[in-house]
């Protein structure tokens, strides 16, 4: 058999050298289209013409590393932007893993087999939903794209590929009748691994995520001479609302539901001045299709009941509706095999409960993912971090999972 194995400090240390392209404290600030997020997309392009893939920059920021194998393929990738002010890797772990699964056949001497590696454009959303897998799966269509901006700068999604030089190129489609299947790998963003001191998850399932934004229309009017008896105050029907879900939540969730108001704001926003209006982001997030439809039957009540017998109006408004997926079980089994090979006994089947682009391919082909411990479960902060001994066994089990998924 030929032995494939991961060079595990060589993907620690361009691990390393990614964390210096726009560090942030022990973590990164590169947000998507950002001069340092085009460094790296450059930076693994060279890596994988290097290896001798056919390699591009899609017209939506996708880099695409094509094995010139001629036999079974895989899909490996992840994301190498981050969120703002956030962690070293959250994406670029999964990147750096499916690149070296590439040099690991290369270094083997394998050819008929081969790993097409990909880092997704825009998995953490600074101009939708991750448009770059979504573009991928034909469902990113071009009037998406004419009103897609960056949420923090207003950029127009059209100028930054622009200023990065990607406007004019093609966008790339998937083939799901080249490969085998997708794999993606990634620290956990939460503390589950860790508490049971294993090392590896084998993710089941990945959860969908529904966004809403609230309006609250109320009466602005002076804080001082205005009765309580009469006021509008769109601040406190907000509030009203946000302890409504609390209340009711609980008794339709599943366990592992969960609920985030991710930012109020009160207009005007003065302390002497009732507010007359108010807006809340509000998300919750399963795995089950059925749960998700209870949550939503659930705030939409929660609101009926605040416009039917309170002073304001409150509007609800769905943004985003996001499919649950399903990891495939023979990848599932590639995955474990591999764990318990190297770290035996000390690997676990879980959910997902971020968002991830392997949901999105796992709508046309199957898919699976990886996941590596996260000290302390926290994630989307640029404290964010993993021991390097995990991620060295993780590159070990993910290139011993693709040899599976590939050769056996």
């Amino acid at each position: 058999m030929v032995q494939v194995q991961a060079n595990a400090e060589r993907a620690l240390q361009d691990l390393y050298m990614l964390r210096e392209i726009g560090r942030y404290k022990t973590g990164v600030h590169r947000p998507t289209l950002s001069d340092e997020d085009i460094k790296t997309r450059q930076w693994l392009l060279d890596e994988l013409k290097a290896l001798g893939h056919d390699a591009h920059i899609d017209g939506i920021a996708n880099v695409i590393g094509y094995s010139k194998a001629p036999g079974k393929k895989l899909l490996c990738g992840s994301h190498l932007e981050s969120q703002n002010r956030a962690g070293w890797l959250d994406g670029a772990l999964g990147v750096v893993y499916a690149l070296e699964a590439a040099r690991a056949l290369h270094d083997a001497g394998v050819t008929d087999v081969g790993v097409d590696v990909m880092a997704f454009a825009d998995e953490e959303g600074h101009f939708g939903s991750m448009i770059g897998s979504n573009s991928l799966v034909g469902r990113m269509t071009e009037e998406m794209m004419d009103a897609s901006t960056d949420r923090t700068t207003g950029t127009p999604l059209r100028a930054a590929l622009a200023r990065a030089g990607y406007a004019d190129k093609p966008r790339a489609s998937l083939e799901p009748a080249r490969y085998c299947g997708m794999l993606e790998a990634h620290i956990e963003q939460g503390d589950s691994l860790e508490a049971e001191e294993l090392k590896i998850g084998v993710v089941t399932s990945i959860v969908g995520i529904w966004q809403y934004n609230l309006t609250f229309k109320g009466v602005q009017n002076h804080a001082g001479t205005t009765r309580m008896a009469i006021r509008k105050d769109a601040g406190v029907a907000l509030r009203r609302v946000c302890h409504q879900i609390e209340e009711q939540f609980p008794q339709v969730a599943a366990p592992r539901s969960v609920w985030t108001v991710g930012h109020i704001e009160l207009e005007p926003g003065a302390p002497s001045i009732v507010p007359g209006g108010a807006t809340m982001a509000f998300q919750f997030r399963d795995a089950d299709p059925a749960v998700l439809q209870r949550l939503e039957e659930t705030i939409t009540a929660i609101v009926a009941d605040e416009n039917a017998n309170g002073p304001c109006e409150v509007t609800l408004e769905n943004t985003t509706r996001g499919v649950p997926a399903r990891m495939d079980g023979g990848l599932q089994d590639c995955i474990e095999a591999a764990a318990e090979a190297i770290v035996p006994g000390k690997h676990v089947r879980m959910p997902s409960g971020a968002g991830h682009d392997a949901q999105v391919i796992a709508q046309k082909m199957p898919s699976s993912m990886l996941f590596i411990p996260s000290i302390g479960g926290i994630s989307h902060h640029w404290t964010e971090d993993t021991s390097d001994e995990d991620i060295k066994l993780g590159a070990q089990v993910y290139v011993d999972a693709v040899r599976r998924m590939l050769m056996d």
